[in-house]
């Protein structure tokens, strides 16, 4: 699924015109960028939680010439779905 594709959900779902529809998952989309990008939790019940996890510093190698690199430590998203989107089995 692209966002186009949640576009037309939205637009069904609700009987919204196109250009207001991309217009409310566009809103949802900064919303989310802006708090995590600020650190913040985002926790949707029923459907999961992002998180803002830090990165240790580590040392890859370049696969092509064996050269080892380092690599810094940083931020990076994580995904953890709620139990409606676990899979059991």
């Amino acid at each position: 699924m692209i966002k186009a594709d949640l576009v037309r959900k939205v637009m069904a779902s609700v009987d919204l015109p196109q250009s207001k529809a991309n217009d409310a998952v566009n809103a949802v989309f900064d919303a989310m960028r802006d708090a995590l990008t600020e650190g913040e939790r985002i926790e949707l019940r029923g459907f999961g939680v992002f998180l803002v996890k830090n990165r240790k510093r580590g040392i890859g190698r370049n696969p092509k010439t064996g050269v080892e690199v380092a690599i810094p430590p940083g931020k990076t998203i994580r995904f953890k779905p709620g139990k409606a989107l676990r899979v059991i089995g």
